[in-house]
């Protein structure tokens, strides 16, 4: 029997794709219950894309952890994350300092608060209104996207697993989110995303700042996203920290900065129990 992630894959590519046109050709490989999609077209948004999708089929979750892991004050690459930790695949994580290391948002892992949130007149502060969502690993393996609480509420809670207050926002309950009136948002950069659908957990990398991907802005992110069936997604942190590892694979993208994959703070890992 097909999983439900490649089903939700093969309508989306022969609906949505036939549609626009596209010469889309979708790679996909899958092991187990964790299926690998890249996409390269010419014409999605009358632009050359790059676009690699990773999906976890929710029933699957309990053969799998997702983990998050940290560094608070060096910095290293999301592939050498992933292998340190023998993990299956992995993504880049949340907004960082790029001069010390740690995150810059608020983060708690374990009912222990990692890093608050910067104020916004300390450098590699991130303004308020791009860090307005929350990307939730409870303890009871459910994944959740919401609308951010304050610091306090999730310090006091002890359901969650970690918790990274990211953002913007981009879709919940199936309705996209209102995108702050900023050059972040408006201009074509290199994505980093999460979203939930009904039956899967879809990890999505957008490549660009090059003539082969243009990159999107975070509209164009949520129409894709709401078109991949998403009830919620959030934005990560992006631009030259864009990274996607397989284990079957290495580095599956190719990130925007003349080096290189760039080293981050922290990545999201998928494992096998």
């Amino acid at each position: 029997m097909k999983s439900a992630a490649l089903v939700i894959l093969n309508v989306f590519h022969l609906i949505f794709f036939s549609s626009l046109q596209s010469t889309a050709q979708p790679l996909h490989t899958c092991k187990d219950s964790i299926c690998h999609v890249r996409i390269v077209t010419d014409s999605l948004f009358n632009s050359p894309q790059r676009i690699n999708i990773l999906v976890l089929d929710k029933e699957s979750l309990p053969g799998y952890s997702i983990e998050f892991a940290y560094q608070t004050s060096e910095l290293i690459k999301t592939s050498q994350i992933a292998e340190s930790w023998n993990a299956l695949a992995a993504i880049n994580g949340g907004f960082f300092d790029m001069d010390n290391g740690g995150s810059v948002t608020y983060f708690e892992r374990d009912d222990s608060v990692i890093s608050e949130t910067r104020t916004t007149d300390l450098k590699w502060a991130v303004p308020d209104s791009l860090i307005n969502g929350a990307l939730i690993l409870n303890k009871n393996y459910t994944l959740e996207i919401e609308s951010a609480k304050g610091e306090q509420f999730y310090e006091t809670s002890k359901k969650e697993a970690f918790v990274m207050v990211c953002g913007p926002l981009l879709i919940m309950d199936s309705l996209v989110q209102e995108l702050p009136d900023m050059k972040f948002a408006a201009m074509r950069h290199p994505r980093t995303c999460v979203g939930l659908t009904n039956e899967s957990i879809i990890f999505m990398t957008v490549d660009g700042r090059s003539e082969t991907a243009a990159g999107m802005n975070l509209g164009e992110v949520q129409y894709y996203m709401l078109k991949l069936g998403c009830l919620d997604a959030i934005n990560l942190d992006g631009g030259g920290s864009t990274s996607m590892w397989t284990l079957e694979k290495g580095l599956v993208n190719n990130p925007s900065d003349k080096t290189g994959e760039r080293p981050v703070a922290n990545a999201l890992l998928i494992l096998k129990k």
